[in-house]
């Protein structure tokens, strides 16, 4: 298959692509993209389980708590006892991590308005079809069936 024409190779380039472009922003306040996506998770008033930030990324539980640990060490986040369950820990912003917070709000915003003024509502009506259903294909396991008939 062609790849210009293969549905993963442009989601997987473009994905990277803005990757690349959010980690040379969070850089240049010694962030990164994965830092800067977990403050935006954060519930900046009550903070978050610990337990509810992996699945609420789509991030493993050895990633999140490497990075859980930097954030730490660099003051953007502190542990508390969860009140509602001993068992459970609540992730809160610092005062430097509601700032971190804000302008990592600012960059996001800043990538869709900027993205919104290239395309029409339709464009994106498109786009958010496209990917909705990607997702509920790979959510409901139809997109495979068994293939180990078959060389891969």
């Amino acid at each position: 298959m062609d790849k210009s024409k293969s549905i993963d190779h442009e989601l997987r380039a473009t994905w990277q692509a803005v990757a690349k472009m959010y980690n040379e922003q969070a850089t240049k306040h010694d962030s990164t993209m994965a830092m800067a996506f977990v403050l935006l998770n954060i519930d900046k008033l009550n903070g978050t389980p610990s337990t509810a930030l992996g699945p609420l990324m789509g991030m493993e539980p050895t990633s999140l708590s490497r990075i859980l640990k930097s954030m730490e060490d660099k003051n953007l986040i502190t542990r508390e006892k969860n009140p509602d369950d001993g068992r459970s820990v609540l992730i809160k912003l610092t005062d430097i991590g509601k700032d971190k917070r804000k302008v990592s709000k600012g960059y996001v915003y800043q990538f869709n308005d900027k993205v919104k003024e290239k395309l029409t509502d339709q464009d994106l009506e498109v786009f958010f079809k496209v990917t909705k259903t990607i997702n509920k294909l790979i959510a409901k396991k139809e997109i495979y069936t068994d293939l180990s008939s078959k060389a891969i």
